[in-house]
């Protein structure tokens, strides 16, 4: 149904604005991928086709801040990755083309479950941009896509090789910022400090990896080239060096002090939460994840820091908004409304406020809220349509109904599910 006229109606609308309330009563006209108008129910609108959605819930798509294409979250798979089995994958054109057709597949399945947009943070050469143009131009169906594709990183840094450059000077950063640039990506990404299973003793994940001197020098070559930077960041050093070095995205976030949380305020940045990551290896048996003992002490570290800057920043006024960080091991590509869910037990909003947030919000931290992110004349028809009320129960997003994508209405989406996974995740709801 694409660039068709077309209505639809009786539906409870919650348009995902701060204070938004369901609105009933009215219905949506779509034209050419945009909401053309928002009517009363038995507002004349022609010829138009009718949906009748029999008071379903719609909502704008959820957005989806922090996803890495080249993965599924399954654990078996996320412990094959390394550097050089990278390297034999991009070195030849039949392997690279299977990747490329794996990562395609895993942005629809973020569409398919109910994430109109997502944004990539670390990705294999091009390919995450390979893809968004072939979305764009309309030769695949997915998502819209941000991109960063390849990210920056150190010698032994967060995924130095795998989905990073190698940056050991000043002028690494620079020439790595604009080789990145040359394949016109939406965004930079950093990998400023180490991750949980980076880290060799209790008590140290989140290392600080990349000197303050590189990350400015990485931030300054961004801007210069007007792209915005997001950062890994796992602990409190490296939270001060991104701020101070211009970083305009926190990722996962640590522990933060009066000084930080003055410094996002002073230098514009948000923080993009992310609990998904850190709840298998810190709260799941040990037999069942796999993780060391230290591993598991780290992700509590790095769970508590998480939750802890969402809190501060979001006292503060500092923007919060929300990711999967897809995929690491339980985090699949269809999973996003977990995130909301994590977002309401752990960090105390609202239903309400996490569906903001994951819609409106991170539509804004961004940089697209004039597209899409609310149920609004003139955007883009970006919805979720879904059985049930996710401001009484946020699990109602799990089994979208629909989905419309620039005006691409998909009935009854579907997408193959890992049942050992569910299993487990469903303990920590």
């Amino acid at each position: 149904m694409k660039n068709k006229t077309y209505v639809l109606k009786n539906a409870v609308i919650l348009d995902g604005t701060e204070n938004m309330q369901p609105i009933t009563g009215k219905k949506l006209l779509i034209e050419n991928g945009i909401i053309a108008d928002i009517l009363p129910d038995d507002a004349d609108t022609g010829s138009a086709e009718v949906i009748d959605l029999n008071g379903k819930n719609l909502m704008p798509g959820l957005i989806n801040l922090h996803v890495h294409l080249p993965g599924s979250g399954m654990p078996k798979h996320t412990k094959k990755q390394n550097a050089e089995s990278v390297r034999r994958l991009m070195s030849f054109a039949p392997s690279r083309a299977v990747v490329y057709s794996l990562c395609r597949g895993f942005a629809k399945t973020e569409l398919l479950s109910g994430v109109t947009t997502i944004r990539t943070v670390g990705g294999l050469g091009d390919i995450d941009g390979r893809i968004r143009d072939a979305i764009n131009s309309g030769r695949t169906l997915g998502p819209r896509m941000l991109v960063s594709n390849m990210a920056v990183s150190v010698p032994g840094g967060h995924m130095a090789g795998v989905l990073a450059y190698e940056a050991e000077s000043v002028a690494d950063c620079e020439k790595y910022v604009r080789l990145i640039a040359k394949d016109s990506p939406d965004l930079i990404k950093l990998m400023i400090t180490g991750g949980v299973l980076d880290a060799k003793k209790r008590g140290e994940p989140g290392e600080l990896k990349m000197s303050p001197e590189l990350v400015k020098a990485c931030c300054d070559t961004a801007h210069e080239l007007g792209y915005k930077v997001a950062a890994h960041v796992e602990s409190p050093a490296g939270l001060k060096a991104a701020l101070y070095g211009g970083v305009d995205t926190i990722e996962h976030g640590a522990q933060p002090d009066d000084e930080t949380m003055a410094e996002f305020l002073k230098s514009g940045a948000a923080h993009v939460c992310t609990i998904s990551p850190a709840i298998p290896c810190a709260l799941f048996d040990r037999e069942i994840s796999g993780a060391s003992e230290t591993v598991q002490f780290n992700s509590r570290v790095v769970l508590d820091g998480v939750i802890a800057c969402a809190k501060a920043a979001l006292k503060n006024g500092v923007p919060v908004g929300l990711g999967t960080d897809t995929a690491c091991p339980y985090v699949t590509h269809y999973d996003m409304w977990r995130e909301l869910a994590y977002f309401v037990k752990y960090v105390g909003v609202d239903n309400a406020f996490a569906l903001h947030t994951a819609t409106c919000i991170n539509a804004r931290i961004a940089g697209i809220e004039a597209e899409t992110g609310t149920v609004e004349v003139g955007k883009s028809a970006d919805l979720l349509i879904c059985e049930g009320d996710p401001l009484r129960d946020i699990s109602v997003l799990r089994n979208p109904s629909a989905v419309v994508m620039r005006g691409r209405y998909i009935d009854a989406p579907r997408v193959k599910k890992y049942p050992n996974v569910e299993k487990e995740l469903d303990k920590y709801l």
